[in-house]
This record gives C-alpha cells, sequence and structure tokens, in this order.
C-alpha cells in the first residue's frame, strides 16, 4: 500500500484533500438518500454530521480540504506545459471547474445564509427552496458530477492496487447505487414538502420556524454568490493568462530530445519529458498518469544526464523500488532543458490494447502442471490424426474436472497443460487446486478404463502442484500477446511435476500449497526436494494416486 503514497507533498495534499471531500460527500448523498424513508431519519442523520462539520475544528478541516484541493488543481492547470493529455483526465479536469459554479450557489444559500442571516438550513428549507425549479436540477447535476469525479479521482489513484482491482465489480456496483439513492431521496422528499407548502398557512408557519430569508436577505445572498463566481471566474482568467503566458515565452526557446527507438522532436523548454512526448505524439507509457506514483514511464538517459536537475526524494525512492540502474529517471518529473538522448524503458506501440495489462501484475495463486508419462514413445509410429485423437479425448477428460474446481487452463503444452486458479485469497485458491487435482486422478481412471475396454494401454501422468506469487500479464508481440504467467512459483510446480517420475508418484503437492489450504501438514510424509532452477529447496507430500488428495480435503484442519 506504500506506493499509493508516492509523490511529492503537492500530491499528497491532494490526494488527503480529495479523501476528505469524498468522505463528506459519500455521508451527504446517503444522508439526502434518507429522504426515501422518513423525513425524521434524514433530519436525525443531518444533525449527526453536522456535529461534524459545523464545529470549528470539523469545518476547518473540510474547507481547509476544499480549499487546498481546487487551489491546487487550479495551480496544476496553470503550470501544464500541453494541454494533451488522456480523455479519462481531460474529464476529470473538465468536471473539476464545473463544480465550483454549482457549488457556489448551494454554500452561500445554506452554509451562508444559517451564518451570516440565521437561517435555518436543514433539509426541509433547501429541497423546499429548490424543489421544482431549474435551481433542483442544476443541483441534482451537481450531485452527479461530484460523484463521478471523485470515483474517477479515487480509481486512477488506486487502479494499481491489486485488492481494489479485485473489487472492482462490486465497487462499480455501489458507486452507482449512491447518486440515485440520493437522487430517490430527494424526489421523495420535495414531493412530501411541495404537497405541505401547497397549504399557505402551513408553508407561512414552516417558512417562519425556519427563518425563511425576506427579500432583502435574498438580494443580500445573490449579490454574495454573483461576486463569488466573479472571483472565481477571475481564477481562472488568471490560470489560462499563466498557462499562455508560459506557452509564448517557451516559444522563443526550444530543446531538442532523441528517443533512441523513436523520432527526435523538438520541444519548448519547460515541460516534463512525458508532457514533451504526448505533445508530439511519441508513445510513452505512464499507468499513473504522470503524477510519480509509478515508474512505468521511466527513461534510461544516455546523453545529457548531468544536464538535469537532481531527482526529488520522491523520485529516488519510486526508483530504488524498483531497483532501476543508474541513469535512469522518471520521464514525468524531469524537465529537459538541453538536449537529451533517451531511451523508453516500457515503449508501447501506440495500441489500447497494450497499454496496463502487458505491463503485467503480482499475484499469488495455486497452479497445477500436468504431463502425460512416456507420450512420445506411445505414439511413435502412429498416424498424427490418431495423437491429436487420443490427445483432445484425454483433456475432454480431465479438463472438466479443473474447470469445475473454478480452474482455467492457462495454456496445453502438448501432451501436457499449465492451470491456474485465480481465487480473491489464497486459501480459495490452493483448496481448488486440489479439488481439480483429485478430480484429474478420478477421471483418468474413468478414462483408462475406457481404454482397456478398446485393448489400448492406460495412461500414465504426473501433476505438480504450488503456491506462491507469480507475475500475470500478456506475453507476446502487440496485438497476439496472450494473457499468461511467469515466475518462480510456476517453474518449481513444473520441477514438481518432472519429479513425480524419479519417484513414481501420480502427484507432488508443495507444503507452501498444503498450508495455504489450510491443512495441517505436520502428520505428512513431506520430503525436502532440491528442485533446478529454484532457489530454495520445496517441501512436498508425494502420493500415488492424485484422487488420494480427496481425502487431504475431507478433515481440513486449519492451522493454528
Amino acid at each position: 500500500m506504500t506506493t499509493i503514497w508516492r509523490g511529492n507533498w503537492v500530491t499528497r495534499a491532494r490526494i488527503v484533500s480529495g479523501l476528505v471531500l469524498f468522505a463528506y460527500a459519500l455521508f451527504h448523498f446517503l444522508n439526502i438518500g434518507l429522504g426515501l424513508f422518513s423525513p425524521d431519519l434524514m433530519d436525525r442523520a443531518q444533525g449527526w454530521r453536522q456535529v461534524v462539520t459545523r464545529n470549528p475544528l470539523g469545518a476547518a478541516v473540510l474547507y481547509g480540504a476544499l480549499l487546498t484541493h481546487a487551489g491546487l488543481a487550479l495551480w496544476k492547470l496553470a503550470g501544464r506545459r500541453t494541454l494533451r493529455m488522456p480523455l479519462w483526465e481531460a474529464t476529470q479536469i473538465a468536471l473539476g471547474l464545473i463544480i465550483p459554479l454549482l457549488l457556489i450557489v448551494h454554500i452561500v444559500f445554506t452554509r451562508v445564509a444559517h451564518s451570516a442571516y440565521g437561517v435555518d438550513d436543514r433539509f426541509v428549507y433547501l429541497i423546499g427552496l429548490i424543489f421544482g425549479s431549474k435551481d433542483g436540477w442544476l443541483q441534482s447535476l451537481l450531485l452527479l458530477i461530484v460523484w463521478t469525479h471523485g470515483c474517477m479521482g479515487l480509481h486512477f489513484w488506486l487502479r494499481g492496487e491489486p485488492r481494489w482491482r479485485r473489487g472492482l465489480p462490486w465497487l462499480i456496483a455501489l458507486a452507482t447505487l449512491v447518486p440515485f439513492f440520493a437522487l430517490a431521496g430527494f424526489l421523495t422528499e420535495g414531493r412530501r414538502i411541495a404537497a405541505v407548502f401547497a397549504d399557505p398557512d402551513l408553508r407561512a408557519s414552516i417558512r417562519a420556524a425556519l427563518h425563511w430569508p425576506d427579500r432583502d436577505t435574498f438580494v443580500a445572498l445573490i449579490s454574495i454568490q454573483k461576486t463569488t463566481e466573479w472571483i472565481y471566474w477571475g481564477l481562472l482568467a488568471l490560470v489560462a493568462a499563466v498557462y499562455l503566458g508560459r506557452r509564448l515565452r517557451r516559444g522563443r526557446q526550444a530543446v531538442r530530445v532523441r528517443y533512441i527507438d523513436g523520432p527526435d522532436i523538438s520541444s519548448p523548454r519547460g515541460p516534463t519529458l512525458l508532457e514533451m512526448s504526448r505533445a508530439n505524439g511519441v508513445p510513452h507509457t505512464a499507468l499513473c498518469g504522470g503524477r510519480g506514483r509509478c515508474t512505468t514511464c521511466r527513461v534510461l538517459v544516455e546523453e545529457g544526464a548531468d544536464l538535469l536537475h537532481p531527482p526529488s526524494e520522491a523520485e529516488a525512492k519510486s526508483l530504488a523500488a524498483v531497483g532501476a540502474p543508474p541513469g535512469t529517471r522518471l520521464a514525468c518529473q524531469i524537465r529537459p532543458v538541453q538536449p537529451l538522448t533517451v531511451f523508453r524503458v516500457f515503449r508501447p506501440d501506440g495500441r489500447r490494447n497494450r497499454a496496463h495489462a502487458s505491463q503485467g501484475q503480482e499475484r499469488r495463486m495455486a497452479v497445477l502442471f500436468l504431463d502425460i508419462r512416456g507420450f512420445t514413445a506411445r505414439t511413435t509410429g502412429q498416424l498424427p490424426y490418431d495423437v491429436v485423437f487420443l490427445l483432445n479425448r484425454f483433456f475432454d477428460a480431465i479438463v472438466p474436472a479443473i474447470t469445475a474446481s473454478g480452474g482455467v487452463v492457462d495454456k496445453y503444452l502438448g501432451d501436457g497443460l499449465l492451470a491456474l486458479f485465480e481465487a480473491p485469497d489464497e486459501a480459495t485458491s490452493a483448496r481448488a487446486a486440489l479439488r481439480a487435482a483429485a478430480g484429474i486422478g478420478r477421471a483418468l481412471a474413468t478414462f483408462n478404463q475406457g481404454l482397456a475396454s478398446e485393448g489400448a494401454s492406460a495412461i500414465r501422468i504426473g501433476i505438480g502442484l504450488h503456491l506462491g506469487d507469480l507475475v500475470q500479464g500478456e506475453i507476446g508481440a502487440a496485438g497476439h500477446a496472450p494473457r499468461t504467467i511467469i515466475g518462480e512459483t510456476v517453474n518449481a510446480a513444473s520441477r514438481l511435476e518432472a519429479m513425480t517420475k524419479d519417484m513414481a508418484v501420480e502427484a507432488l503437492v508443495s507444503g507452501p500449497l498444503l498450508t495455504g489450504a489450510g491443512l495441517d501438514t505436520a502428520d505428512m510424509a513431506l520430503v525436502t526436494l532440491e528442485l533446478r532452477g529454484v532457489a530454495e529447496p520445496v517441501a512436498a507430500l508425494p502420493l500415488k494416486h492424485a484422487a488420494e488428495i480427496a481425502a487431504l480435503l475431507e478433515p481440513a484442519v486449519p492451522v493454528a
């Protein structure tokens, strides 16, 4: 989780302030949604929220976060060297710029009206004020924009985290429900209040109780709103002026960058190398969007490294975390002012399907290697069609045991296969692999009975089962890269499978997989094996027949 906090203090301040605002928006929207059930419940929840947001400390944190987040966003926008950016980033920026225009009127007619003019700004006041009007539609739009902007920021901050990716389908569903829940509560309460306000006497008594703004108060509030909006428009104009001024000044100077595996470009001084690449149409990987929270934009500087500013503490830590060699820099962090020659460590080919998954992701899961013993000798002299027919019959018999246990065949290896078992946790993955191996043993016995009835000899197999860390990603040429797995865990499973032949057993199950499945290995006859190409010895349980694994799963004694 430490990788999500990489970056300088500005990046971290934007993250923290964004999280504060996201939490406030979430509870605010859930509070509105309670109008679907009861106005009293809605009011009580608002009171609980205001215990936090209306005390001096809570208000300072909330409005400090709002000013920090908005201020840093405008500051970063003014400092951009180019407006070329991915569509998602442009969308998020556009939504962020719209939010203050709709939020100002909301704050003025609630918090300012309450603090300066004594208005009781409970939901009955706010909803009664805007329901059925253009402002009601605009505030509903504000709700959707704020929630979309916040969810986009949260996703692009955490998208590199495995746990976030695993929970993404559920999170998307929940995120979709929140604004609709809030809008349903707004609509329900709005209809109730509209019906109450239709009675002149009730309307007058409620307005008196709420200290409803009179004409002069409304005029004053509208004046405050307009003034604040003009201030915001002035800030946007200042941002635009700073951006254009930088652009005009940079236009008088240029720096040349030569890519070892790409073009030579000429760019104004000032932008980062990543921004230069984007501005000139040079493909450059940057999974975090150029925020310094990953290292996929890194380059080897072959000429001109001594003319660059030294790396910041955050950049140095990120490079050290991946063991980057000397001369490596992050393209999103360096701003060339002199000619530079660089090599992009990760160079996409411009195709959209080579952006994220091709970089790979580390996973911990169980894998199963299977091979047919003596298959080459068995099929020597047979017609190729007969060999293919036998293999397909064999795989048709045993693969259902893998898929029924939640596994998938990663690849077929001639007379063998590699299967993996993706699951939310390693215990589920390990137990799925054990069930699959037991099922293969039973399916093989049935298949061999069929071969015996045909007068053919039985097929013998070897199975290696292991659990550990591996890298999963698209490996191969762009556009032709299947998703597969690599790593020492895969190598160890392969070596275990090979050892089954020497030990005259059908399966070897590694100790880490047994432990991961929650089985007590204290009374198991584990053997320690030195596996070629594997750094550490691996303890494994030899089994004469793979079907015997089913007996291991029955007691399922958890490790204390």
